[in-house]
């Protein structure tokens, strides 16, 4: 049986990504030694989109809502590249941390991503440590949150943080209010 005929039995003769039903193609999940494993079955909107990120239409991607819960791991791993590809949008950050992976398709995704973060400048705590995703950090002085109607305290522990595309600034949740922080104003915890 070919590729071709595996993914489309697989996916039932649907995109994998999305859910159209024509114009589909086989797309392999780099880094891949071929196969089905490492194989996704995409329709020509989600390839042209992958290929050509500069045409990326985000609300297309709503998509991966459904497609990330895949039981299949070429389809997590593009999902998860894809939500990082579209996390300046807001609600792919959301997805990204409700996503579970086994550890070794999490490290399939990554290896995906890697080359994208080598060139970005590193973000940087008040004291000039590197702060990595998923970092712990308190707060070094109050913090006026602005619409939320609450003050954030000096010594405050943020939990998780995530890295925004802007090294100045991080995400975490203060108070249960996912907000954007400065990173200057912040300390590895």
């Amino acid at each position: 049986m070919s590729t071709e005929q595996a993914l489309m039995e697989r996916s039932g003769g649907k995109c994998e990504l999305c859910g159209a039903e024509h114009d589909l193609t086989v797309m392999e999940v780099a880094p891949s030694d071929g196969g089905a494993d490492q194989s996704i079955l995409v329709c020509g909107t989600c390839r042209s989109q992958i290929e050509n990120p500069e045409t990326m239409d985000a609300n297309h991607w709503r998509c991966l809502n459904d497609s990330m819960w895949s039981p299949i791991p070429a389809v997590q791993v593009m999902a998860f590249r894809m939500l990082n590809a579209l996390k300046a949008e807001g609600w792919p950050q959301e997805l990204l941390d409700m996503m579970y992976m086994e550890e070794e398709t999490r490290q399939w995704a990554e290896a995906g991503l890697a080359d994208e973060d080598d060139s970005r400048e590193p973000t940087k705590d008040s004291n000039g440590t590197v702060l990595q995703e998923g970092d712990d950090v308190t707060l070094i002085k109050d913090l006026e949150v602005k619409g939320a109607g609450f003050t954030a305290k000096r010594g405050t522990l943020v939990k998780n943080i995530h890295l925004t595309d802007n090294p100045l600034h991080i995400e975490g949740k203060i108070n249960g209010t996912q907000i954007v922080l400065v990173a200057a104003y912040m300390k590895k915890a």
